[in-house]
């Protein structure tokens, strides 16, 4: 309850003067205890280490008491950004912003600034910054580590819808091409085009 980020077994072990398999022992006992108590909090470990959490049921009432309907929450860029960076880390912010399509300057600086993104070197061949998430990450998140990460795969479009929609947005662009064409050849034979 008086530490900033989940507490690591090994340190606990060191303060407490015990073996850390008896500390590890203990903390799972407890966290059982507390959940078969049904008591409003809950141990739990993430982000290699253990903090307290509001169980589920009270966390609305600690949100409200707490946060008193001041919750900064993330855009959907800044989502988007947080995803590619959690999947593809370590990242440079050129190749955020190209997997996205947009320039994700602004938002990468939003994310650092949170403590959810942090500098992890540089890219040997161009020099640039590179990116991942941090353990700030995966608490809020309620992760223990990046394993815990969802499959990408179920939400990835299938090899022939990705191939079928290239191969009809190809044939949309030719179709416009030809008919712009025809269109010019008409105007300059003096012929209306069709309205």
């Amino acid at each position: 309850m008086v530490v900033d980020e989940p507490a690591r077994e090994e340190r606990l072990a060191s303060v407490l003067e015990r073996p850390r398999a008896q500390v590890a022992a203990a903390l799972h006992e407890l966290a059982a205890e507390y959940t078969a108590q049904g008591r409003g909090f809950d141990l739990r470990p993430v982000a290699g280490g253990w903090r307290f959490y509001s169980r589920d049921l009270c966390a609305p009432a600690v949100d409200r008491f707490v946060l008193d309907g001041q919750q900064a929450r993330l855009t959907q860029a800044a989502l988007e950004t947080l995803a590619v960076v959690a999947y593809r880390q370590p990242v440079s912010r050129s190749r955020v912003s190209a997997v996205r399509g947009v320039n994700c300057d602004g938002v990468m600086r939003t994310l650092v600034q949170r403590g959810l993104v942090e500098e992890a070197g540089s890219e040997p061949e161009t020099g640039a910054i590179l990116y991942r998430t941090t353990n700030h990450f995966l608490e809020r998140m309620g992760l223990r580590g990046l394993d815990e990460l969802p499959e990408l795969a179920p939400f990835l479009p299938e090899v022939d819808d990705v191939e079928a929609e290239s191969l009809e947005g190809t044939m949309i662009a030719e179709a416009i091409a030809a008919a712009q064409t025809a269109a010019g050849d008409g105007e300059a034979d003096g012929a209306a085009p069709d309205r």
